[in-house]
């Protein structure tokens, strides 16, 4: 089946992370403070465990802290390889998770053919990270990961509620521009990026930091279609 998505390309668009790493660099360990309970995080970090055989090769994307998830994915007994742009967070990374490998890389350096060839995998996790993306380049960043999955792979995505696109917000101090989508509209995205919906949960979140405001978290378990 071919994939909607294979037939955009990085070319017809302009990156722009502007001043996105330099704040995550400067969060740093204030990240996990403001968002101290990951209840949707970890319920599909534990998905991903009872679905797969220990060993099993999981890619982070967008990895921050390496907490929760490659810490409780490398316990779990699996291989992982966590990325994010941020190089201050993967320093906190590898001292948090030193059994996991992690590298401080854009997700457009994973596409197929980019500069950053880190393997296939078993499963991504994606909490959080594509909603750092304008609109435009989100159906690439979900091309990418498909590339980067076995056939039939599992994919876990989590994205905030919102109907924006590259909109500055304040976050724990800094200012980050985010993107969302209302739900069934995340979901035509990911459908026709290749990938199947097996399971979904939202949470509504209050952060633990006054700049941050509430948010409906939806968390979505996918699994590559072929």
């Amino acid at each position: 089946m071919s994939n909607p998505a294979d037939k955009l390309d990085y070319s017809q668009i302009r990156l722009d992370r502007t001043g996105q790493a330099e704040a995550f660099d400067a969060i740093g360990n204030r990240y996990d403070e403001a968002f101290p309970h990951k209840d949707g995080q970890v319920a599909a970090v534990e998905w991903l465990i009872g679905s797969l055989p220990t060993g099993s090769r999981v890619l982070d994307l967008g990895c921050g802290t390496g907490l929760p998830t490659a810490r409780r994915l490398t316990e779990a007994g699996f291989e992982v390889v966590g990325v994010d742009l941020s190089g201050g967070m993967v320093a906190l990374a590898r001292e948090h998770v030193p059994g996991a490998v992690f590298h401080q890389a854009d997700i457009a350096d994973l596409r197929p053919g980019g500069p950053c060839d880190v393997g296939r995998f078993d499963a991504v996790a994606a909490f959080f990270s594509l909603l750092m993306l304008p609109r435009a380049e989100i159906p690439l960043a979900l091309g990418t990961v498909r590339h980067l999955l076995v056939p039939h792979g599992l994919f876990v995505l989590s994205m905030v509620e919102a109907d924006v696109d590259d909109f500055s917000i304040p976050f724990i101090g800094r200012t980050i521009r985010v993107s969302g989508y209302l739900r069934d509209e995340l979901h035509e995205v990911v459908e026709a990026a290749g990938f199947e919906i097996v399971d979904e949960c939202s949470y509504t979140y209050a952060p633990a930091t006054v700049d941050v405001q509430p948010e409906e978290q939806i968390f979505v378990c996918c699994r590559r279609r072929g």
